[in-house]
């Protein structure tokens, strides 16, 4: 990794894949399609893109007690204390109606209430992902949506990884279906014989994944466009190298533009840290994969103190923040910008991606200076809720119809007035 000195504005902002102008008009006429053609062009596509000649989309009973027998006893004791976990965490999110009352009688709050119901895109191709089920589903019911459906992409042969089955059973899905891509998030926006629409569709994918989101966002709703994943150390001269340079690969492995950073004042932890990523690198089953994330966006920032790490990071406002120095604690209230906080050497990124609770759905690319990771609020709708009395409108009715006769509005006006008017 090469070692910088800071020396004038950090980011690791990357430029935000929009696609071409050809994946973006496959998206498009994908969309313009299912719309139109409902199952008839899911099936199509499925077949086209992943191979899987099918007849129906929906998952069958029978195929998730398969994926039952075909799991180890321990790792589905494994998924079910992470879910547990993961609820825990996601309970204390949960916020209540409220109203407030005054002496004139007025009646003030804010009503929740859950979607009624949420998509979840699960991505497929070569690996399984029932983390991505579990930190996608499981706000959504602790919200207390009722309908929650995912779509997946099937493989050749029309079979879904028999681990997701397993987390989307254990974690409360409603319904899955077999469709990825385009095809699948048009399906769940616009609905079609077999898939009723949702509200809200969340979840990563891939570039066509992304596009299509972008298009249907306003028909439903949407998480985010996630960027590629991306990892900070604020490290001190008593971080070790090993655990240092083992974390940062644990991002760069994920993705060709994933982005590793360790930020120090320790000229002696970066350039043991260098080393020992090269090193580690070597024996990784993805090591193609790491290499080029760490020659293209692996970085190693030298600072000449400990503040100046804190603002170097606050710069660059990243996914996965860890911090490894001798008092990680007394620095996290001075930390303003990252989607998740990892301190103390015994708290690896990786805990956070699979079994701590907190949500692993976090935003890239600098926007958590402004994002926060995906939340039970995600799912949630607040309405605002108003009963006023005589007394109470009688008392500023004249203000209000001031207030709107300063705007022009004369209708707004005299929709207050209209009350004490005498017959």
């Amino acid at each position: 990794m090469k070692i910088v000195p800071v020396t004038e504005t950090i980011s690791i902002k990357r430029s935000i894949d929009s696609g071409t102008e050809e994946q973006r008009a496959a998206v498009q006429s994908i969309l313009s399609d299912v719309r139109k053609n409902g199952d008839a062009a899911v099936l199509t596509y499925t077949k086209k893109f992943d191979g899987a000649d099918l007849d129906q989309l929906r998952v069958k009973e029978d195929e998730i007690a398969e994926a039952y027998e075909n799991m180890d006893g321990e790792i589905i004791s494994i998924i079910r204390e992470a879910i547990q976990n993961i609820r825990s965490f996601h309970e204390k999110q949960v916020r209540n109606s409220w109203m407030m009352t005054d002496e004139s009688g007025t009646i003030l709050g804010q009503k929740m209430t859950p979607l009624d119901s949420a998509g979840v895109y699960v991505p497929g191709g070569t690996a399984a992902y029932p983390s991505s089920v579990l930190m996608n589903v499981i706000p959504a019911k602790t919200a207390g949506v009722k309908r929650i459906v995912m779509a997946t992409p099937p493989n050749e042969n029309g079979k879904i990884p028999s681990a997701v089955l397993v987390a989307a059973n254990e974690a409360g899905v409603s319904e899955i279906y077999k469709t990825g891509g385009a095809q699948a998030i048009a399906a769940l926006a616009y609905g079609t014989e077999s898939i009723r629409p949702v509200d809200k569709i969340v979840g990563p994918g891939n570039i066509y994944v992304a596009l299509a989101k972008r298009e249907v966002f306003g028909d439903v709703d949407i998480d985010m466009i996630a960027g590629p994943s991306e990892i900070a150390v604020l490290a001190d001269a008593t971080a070790k190298a090993n655990e240092v340079a083992a974390d940062l690969l644990s991002q760069a492995e994920h993705d060709m533009r994933a982005c590793s950073v360790l930020v120090t004042e320790s000229r002696e932890l970066a350039e043991e840290t260098s080393k020992e990523v090269q090193k580690q690198l070597e024996s990784l089953p993805r090591k193609e994969i790491a290499q080029k994330a760490i020659d293209d966006y692996g970085v190693i920032y030298l600072t000449q103190s400990l503040q100046e790490s804190i603002e170097v990071i606050n710069s660059i406002a990243p996914e996965h923040l860890e911090i490894m120095t001798e008092e990680p604690m007394e620095l996290l209230g001075q930390i303003r910008n990252a989607g998740a906080i990892f301190l103390g050497r015994y708290s690896s990124e990786p805990v956070g991606d699979y079994f701590a609770g907190p949500n692993h759905v976090l935003p890239t690319n600098g926007t958590a200076r402004f994002s926060s990771p995906l939340n039970v609020d995600d799912f949630m709708k607040k309405s605002s809720i108003i009963s006023y009395s005589r007394k109470a409108l009688e008392e500023n009715a004249e203000k209000i119809a001031a207030f709107a006769r300063l705007e022009g509005l004369e209708a707004h006006a005299r929709a207050v007035e209209e009350r004490f008017k005498k017959e």
